[in-house]
Order: structure tokens, then sequence, then C-alpha cells
């Protein structure tokens, strides 16, 4: 089989440009006998490395699409219509979409198959967007991706669910594909190097703090975080996510405000974008990993974090309970008491923190990207050889 792919998010920082390359990397070191033919834009293209295997066809864009489709920004017509005639000029099988954030119309007579990671942006539009007009672009291009699917995967149980029950679609429709951590994100030792990490991030040897790891976007309810680090004492937060480049909506001005009005510069870090060898050391090294979202469609670092045996506790709704199961201690997001005392109950217990490393090292062994890309695989067959 031919099998087009809308490559133009594989640079992203966020998780879905990390679903992309991982997935697709493992894809492609399964899969010996189909062709691969990776459309990107312009900008994309030339400040990323792609697998040598791939066939790399260029768009004539002006603008990166994940950059055009942000929360503030939308694509021109010309760009949307570069990128379509692209795939127009080649005959595949099936074109994948590893995120409808970047997509774009097929007008090829082919199968086509559209990830849709959640439907957060539609549950709390206010939280995402920064106008109308941004939703309204939103809301078209994922109802034509939504229209064009042959299937649509998603990442999670509970985010089919969401998906079915917001769009009224069939579950014969959807597949789930689970994400999981790279191989980086493993137990580590205390050694030099992550004393120098650690160091590097004001943080010392053997001290305490709590951890998150995300975006820094209004709906992962970092405000409730911060206030409820503000009734904690002798422990600090460490809040990694970018900051400075992130297309998206951001909270950040909003936290920064917050964090000083509170008097809690000194306990609270906002570290910016991580790169993997050090994020993989932090993680190694915090007392907790807290993820208090109001909804996600997977939640990548809470596998990450039981990877490197990191205790982790987390909102209950969404993806996350689903994602931790039993090595996950809960709590209600938007309840401020309730968050606090979870903290303070497993920040005091050593012992439940230890039976959670173990629980949580076990569970992120259900979580493989290669198991991940053989489901692929056998999707890309059964929908290829289905009627249309």
């Amino acid at each position: 089989m031919k099998i087009g792919v809308d490559a133009s998010c594989w640079s992203n920082k966020r998780g879905f440009g990390r679903f992309t390359r991982e997935l697709l990397e493992a894809v492609l070191a399964e899969d010996t006998e189909n062709e691969y033919l990776f459309f990107v834009d312009r900008e994309t293209a030339e400040t990323d490395e792609f697998p040598t295997r791939v066939q790399k066809i260029i768009a004539d864009t002006k603008f990166s699409p994940t950059q055009a489709a942000s929360a503030d920004g939308s694509r021109s017509a010309k760009d949307l219509w570069a990128m379509s005639r692209a795939v127009l000029n080649h005959k595949i099988d099936i074109f994948f979409s590893p995120a409808v954030y970047s997509y774009f119309p097929i007008f090829n007579r082919t199968k086509i198959i559209v990830t849709l990671h959640d439907v957060i942006a539609d549950h709390h539009p206010e939280l995402i967007f920064p106008n109308k007009k941004s939703h309204l672009f939103w809301r078209l291009k994922q109802n034509i991706a939504i229209r064009q699917a042959t299937l649509i995967l998603t990442v999670s149980e509970n985010a089919k669910e969401q998906i079915i029950e917001y769009f009224n679609l069939p579950e014969s429709r959807l597949r789930v594909i689970t994400e999981a951590a790279r191989a980086v994100f493993t137990v580590l030792p205390h050694d030099e190097q992550m004393d120098e990490t650690l160091q590097r991030h004001h943080l010392k040897t053997d001290e305490k703090f709590l951890l998150y790891v995300g975006g820094i976007s209004p709906h992962k309810n970092l405000n409730t975080l911060i206030d409820a680090l503000n009734r904690l004492d002798d422990i600090k937060l460490i809040l990694v996510g970018d900051y400075k480049d992130d297309p998206f909506f951001s909270a950040y001005p909003a936290l920064k405000k917050q964090v000083e009005e509170l008097g809690l510069t000194d306990k609270i870090t906002f570290a910016g974008f991580v790169e993997d060898v050090d994020l993989a050391y932090l993680y190694n090294a915090a007392t907790l990993v807290v993820l208090p979202s109001l909804e996600e469609g997977f939640g990548l670092p809470a596998v990450e974090a039981m990877a490197c045996g990191t205790p982790v506790v987390a909102s209950n709704r969404g993806s996350l309970p689903e994602v931790l199961g039993n090595a996950g201690v809960f709590f209600e997001p938007l309840d401020v008491d309730n968050m606090t005392a979870v903290l303070k109950e497993i920040l005091s217990d050593d012992v439940r923190r230890a039976e959670m490393k173990q629980i949580g090292l076990n569970r992120s062994k259900d979580f493989m990207w290669k198991k991940a890309a053989n489901e692929l695989l056998a999707i890309f067959k059964s929908v290829a050889s289905a009627k249309r």
C-alpha cells in the first residue's frame, strides 16, 4: 500500500507532536512492506529531520500549519489548497492524519483516518480560544475532518466515549490506540548528572518537590494547584511546559501574577520546555508528579512518571483515572481543599508512595509504542480492505 501522512505537526512540542513522531517512527520500524509518503509544509520540511525511508513531499505553503492553526491563528485558503494539492498529485491507498490540529481537506478518492485526541476544545472553548472567531475556525476544520474520515482514531477509551457522545457518532467509526513513554523515561540512579540537573533548576539534592509536566494552558487548572501549594509547607513546585513559544492559548501571564501576589516566587519555578534527558531526571527526583487538568485525552506525563517510578496524584476527570488505574491517587480538580488534603496525605506517607511507585512501574509496561504501531498497521490493513 501507499500510505499518505500529514506530517506537518512533526515538530510540535506538545503531546500531539510527540504522538506523531513516536507512533510513526515505531510504525516504520515494524513495517517493511508499505510505502509512506509524508506531506509537509515548507517550514517544517526545513527545520526537521524525517526518517530516511519515507518519501517527503513539500507543499508550497507560507506558514506552518500548526502555527496557523493555533489558538489565535487561522490558515489561509492558499496554504490549505497547497497541502491538499500536494496530496492530490499522488495516488494513495490510505491517508493518515495524526492530529486534527493540522488537518486539511483531502480530495483524493482514498480512505482517510483522522486522529481526534480529545474534545477538550469543545467542552471548554472559553479556556482554549481567545475569541469566537478562533473557535469557529476550529469547529469548521474539525467538522470537515470528521465528515471526511473513514475512521476516527483516538487515544483512550474515555476520549472515545466523549467523542461518540459529543458528535453523536456510531462506535464502529472509532478505534483507540494509546500512547507510551520513550525509552529515556526510566528509573535512573541518583548520580552526578541528576545533581547537576537539579542545580540547573534551582533545586538542592534530596529536596522535596512536586512536578507538573504539560502545557501551560487554562484547562490544565494550574491556578488551583498553585492555591493548593500555598497551603503546603516545606515543598516546592516545578512547572515544566513551554510558556514562551507555545502557539496555544496560554495561562502563563495570569499564573505568574498569581504566584507573585501569593508571595510564592521562591517556591514555584516555571521551568519552560525541558529536553527529555533532563526531564527524566526531574521525574526521578520528584516526590510526586501532580496532574490537575480539568480534562485530558490521554495524559502522557502520567505514563512517563510511572515509567520513572514516580508516584502520581491526579485529577479524577478525563482519561487520567483510566491511564493510571490503581497506581494513581485522585482528587476533585476544582476543589482546592480536596486537592490539598490528598497531597498532604500522600506526601506524609512514605509507605504509600513506595507502593504507588511499584504499581506504577508495572502498569507503565502496558503502554508501548511497538504495540501501538502494530495496532495501527492492523487498522491500515482493515480500512484498506473494507468496502467503501
